[in-house]
């Protein structure tokens, strides 16, 4: 669905609309049979979610009842998970019992498949500062642009809403959609994620502003998480959400080619199965790495890493302290797109990941048939050392040139 379409369709209905379709049933008899569904449900640290094997509905529906009764849980939302064919249950631990106690004992439980906390999740994003859009020059953007712009590659971006009607993005947002409740309300003035797309894809050669990564690629903009305080850069996010958006990334979004992840948190075993499900269907994933305790899902097997590197004062240099990542990209003040049309500088790992997810559309744009893999390798081998550090830098133009047999000034 096109940007026009959702603006004449009026985003805030449309919105809304989607989130019903996709929600939870709001009682287990009416689980996984795609009836009327109830939002997201609020965060809380009680929560834990989850799954069934293929099933038919109606024993999925049993499990959830007697587990509720068994467990003395109660039941907070369900929904199926299209990607994979399983059934995904939210429950609420009663104040006073433990949460790691009650996942322990669900996860020997035969009908579960899986059973985790609800975790929570931030974006990688940080305080403005005072310079331009220098990532480009440090990442050779312009060098690699003679061979490739991104053009059709389709990436999903999984974070906040978007300002759809921003000059620099209104052609590159192909579709929006919310998985956060009444999140169609500030969908359009979300910081975090109108900074994300505009680093990805923001239109060049349009008179105005800045140009992305891959200023040609296609946006699937796809709200799971949410500014806290409203206002802020930094959002949060948590498991069942991110589950909701990431399997319709999967399951209802043609020919996803990337999924952009800049956000991070602990492990989660439900997430880092719908990646896999992800990288299985050839599809890039890449994430920002948020150091110790924000290093999921950048710290998967399979998933590229990146960390936010400054290019300031002198060589690039990362933080100390991240053994994860092994890639790096510019994340400290890079001029972006923000909401209302306008823009500032923006700092993070979240950044850095963006930047990335661009470079791999360019990759995808002159060969659509790398594998997850074999793009993360030729990012990693063209990539520049940062001097003792075992992380490197990566380089657009290099990467580009393994495949176009050009050359780099």
């Amino acid at each position: 669905m096109s940007t026009a379409l959702l603006r004449g369709a009026g985003l805030g209905a449309l919105l809304l609309g989607s989130l019903l379709v996709l929600g939870c049933g709001s009682a287990p008899s009416g689980s996984g049979e795609g009836g009327a569904a109830a939002a997201p449900p609020p965060l809380t640290d009680q929560q834990v979610m989850v799954t069934y094997p293929p099933a038919p509905p109606s024993l999925w529906s049993q499990h959830t009842t007697e587990l509720a009764q068994q467990y003395s849980l109660s039941f907070v939302a369900a929904w199926t998970m299209e990607s994979l064919g399983e059934q995904c249950v939210v429950f609420e631990v009663p104040r006073g019992r433990s949460v790691h106690e009650i996942v322990r004992r669900l996860a020997s439980d035969p009908r579960v498949s899986l059973a985790q906390p609800v975790a929570t999740f931030r974006t990688q994003g940080g305080d403005p500062y005072a310079q331009l859009q220098h990532g480009s020059a440090t990442l050779r953007l312009e060098q690699a642009h003679r061979w490739a712009t991104g053009k059709g590659v389709k990436i999903a971006v999984v974070d906040t809403g978007v300002d759809i009607d921003h000059p620099d993005l209104r052609d590159r947002v192909k579709f929006a959609r919310t998985f956060v409740d009444r999140g169609e309300r500030t969908f359009t003035n979300d910081i975090h994620g109108t900074a994300v797309a505009g680093l990805i894809a923001a239109t060049a050669d349009n008179g105005t502003g800045i140009a992305g990564a891959a200023p040609q690629a296609e946006i699937y903009a796809l709200k799971a998480c949410w500014e806290q305080p409203p206002g802020a850069r930094q959002a949060v996010c948590n498991s069942y959400t991110l589950a909701l958006a990431v399997d319709f990334a999967l399951a209802r979004i043609p020919d996803t080619q990337i999924l952009n992840l800049s956000l991070g948190g602990p492990n989660d075993p439900i997430l880092g199965k719908l990646i896999d499900r992800a990288l299985a269907k050839g599809i890039v994933v890449v994430a920002a790495d948020g150091g110790p305790n924000q290093d999921f899902p950048a710290s998967h097997k399979g998933v590229i890493g990146v960390m936010g590197s400054d290019d300031l004062n002198g060589p690039p240099s990362v933080p100390a302290g991240h053994p994860r990542a092994a890639l790096a990209a510019p994340g400290v003040d890079i001029l972006t797109t923000m909401p209302h049309g306008t823009y500032d500088l923006f700092s993070g790992s979240s950044a850095a990941a963006a930047e990335v997810s661009g470079i791999a559309a360019l990759l995808l744009e002159k060969n659509p048939k790398l594998t997850p893999a074999q793009l993360a390798a030729i990012l990693q081998k063209t990539a520049r050392p940062i001097d003792a550090d075992p992380v490197s830098e990566v380089d657009a133009c290099a990467a580009l040139a393994t495949l176009t047999g050009g050359g780099c000034k």
